[in-house]
């Protein structure tokens, strides 16, 4: 038996998983999918929010931030990439100006820091495309931008030294209580522990719903977007909003941390929990919409779309589900964890962390590691550390990806790392090996043969992420 298990390998999962390896526990975290941010971290917008959209005195609102306030020391402390490069929410009509100042008083009420409204003038020297309709913006600096699944591995891998267990290709089927806690059933068998964490994106009510008579039901909200080259990734600067809509803060464009122009996302409520197809709706939609904050939006530079799942949870204060379950000791949900829910996810891990071990006390590990390097980047260094990296290791002079100059020493080290990568989006993730104009074209059979080579297995076992993936035939 152990002490936690952690449903749900996503940046919340993780998080969580990281917090709790502080402590003498035993954690496993169960993944369905073959890697960790499989799910709906893995397609967001990767924005670091501000604070001032959440309703104050909510979850989203706490958290959001103080989740905003660490993740430059957690970047630095676990070596993923992040940038606070401010962000604007465009006003079109100066009958809308009191929205903007509805805004700027939420964000002071919560403590974003820095916030002010700023004039036309002023914002088209800020953002020189910015849309010539804009008459207004709220400007907030301590806005950034974070690659969702660089935080999320970080997350997992440092959770992994410190101890923590994941098993990924686990899919939780059935959940009892039994009287030392829970008995969880999985298609790679059964795990007790004394205490569960669910984490599990949408699908998590249907695990909470197991253990409880008091329902809960969450919503899966596609939103699609655009990824454009990073010929025109500096079209504009700041993360670029329009005032908020029904279904949230609507389409922004922004410069993503690795150089990229993105767009969207849409939202739509859908009931298929699988359902992250793109559409020739949702895409002529959402340049449409995205067009209205920038002026000549780079649209012939699409390189690639996608669309992800937000766990849109069902409550009267449209807030987070964080927490014990009242009629189920010992099982603790973290539910309806939609935007700003990447930006929470350093302090929605302690304050779950923390709320496990009031039911489960422990002492601290004297022995945690708390920091964790990443994989140096060929392309990002200067001449004098990639000659040291050559110097130790000749494979960081064979260039594999073209497009974003990653060479074979950087997926070597993907693979072999801590929960190293198995699959070619789990290379992509780690190196960005395929992320670039061509879209892995150019650079899949060679990563193929170097993940089968590593991993000691024919390259007809190899897939793009799960079982069922695969590119080669016998």
């Amino acid at each position: 038996m152990t002490d936690i298990i952690v449903i749900g390998a996503g940046v919340t999962g993780c998080a969580v998983a990281r917090e709790l390896a502080r402590y003498d526990l035993s954690v496993t975290v169960l993944e369905r999918a073959s890697d960790v941010c499989e799910g709906t971290s893995k397609a967001n917008s990767g924005i670091a929010h501000a604070g001032f959209d959440a309703v104050p005195g909510t979850l989203k609102a706490k958290l959001n931030v103080a989740g905003s306030e660490m993740m430059e020391d957690l970047s630095k402390e676990l070596d993923f990439p992040f940038k606070r490069n401010g962000s604007l929410v465009l006003c079109f009509d100066e009958g809308d100006r009191h929205k903007l100042q509805r805004l700027l008083e939420q964000g002071l009420q919560n403590g974003v820091k820095g916030l002010r409204i700023i004039e036309r003038e002023e914002l088209k020297e800020l953002e020189p495309n910015i849309s010539n309709d804009a008459v207004a913006a709220l400007f907030a600096p301590t806005g950034g931008i974070v690659c969702p699944f660089g935080l999320t591995i970080a997350l997992a891998e440092n959770a992994a030294v410190n101890g923590v267990m994941f098993r990924l290709n686990t899919k939780v089927q059935e959940i009892q209580k039994i009287p030392e806690g829970y008995r969880v059933i999985t298609n790679q068998g059964t795990f007790d522990s004394r205490a569960v964490v669910n984490a599990a994106g949408v699908y998590v009510d249907r695990f909470h719903n197991m253990v409880s008579g008091q329902k809960i039901k969450i919503i899966p909200r596609k939103g699609e977007y655009c990824l454009m080259d990073k010929k025109v990734g500096s079209w504009v600067t700041r993360t670029i909003f329009q005032l908020p809509a029904k279904y949230g803060k609507g389409v922004l464009v922004t410069p993503t941390v690795h150089g990229n122009l993105l767009a969207g996302p849409t939202a739509v409520d859908i009931e298929d929990y699988e359902g992250v197809n793109t559409t020739g709706e949702g895409m002529a939609d959402l340049m449409r919409r995205a067009a209205l904050s920038v002026e000549g939006l780079p649209a012939g530079q699409v390189i690639t779309s996608f669309a992800g799942l937000r766990a849109h949870g069902v409550t009267e204060k449209e807030d987070f589900i964080l927490g014990p379950v009242e009629d189920a000791p010992g099982f603790f949900d973290a539910a309806g964890i939609e935007s700003p829910g990447l930006t929470c996810a350093p302090a929605l891990g302690k304050y779950m962390a923390e709320m496990v071990l009031k039911y489960l006390p422990a002492e601290e590990k004297k022995t945690f590691i708390a920091t964790r390097k990443g994989i140096p980047s060929m392309a990002l260094a200067d001449p004098e550390e990639r000659q040291r990296l050559i110097k130790e290791n000749p494979l960081y002079a064979d260039v594999v990806c073209r497009c974003e100059m990653v060479t074979e020493g950087e997926i070597v080290d993907a693979i072999r790392r801590p929960l190293g990568a198995t699959t070619l989006d789990g290379v992509k993730r780690r190196t960005r090996a395929g992320m670039g104009r061509c879209q892995a074209g150019f650079c899949s059979p060679r990563t193929v043969e170097i993940l089968a080579r590593e991993l000691g297995c024919d390259m007809a076992e190899i897939g793009k992420n799960d079982e069922g993936s695969e590119f080669l035939t016998e």
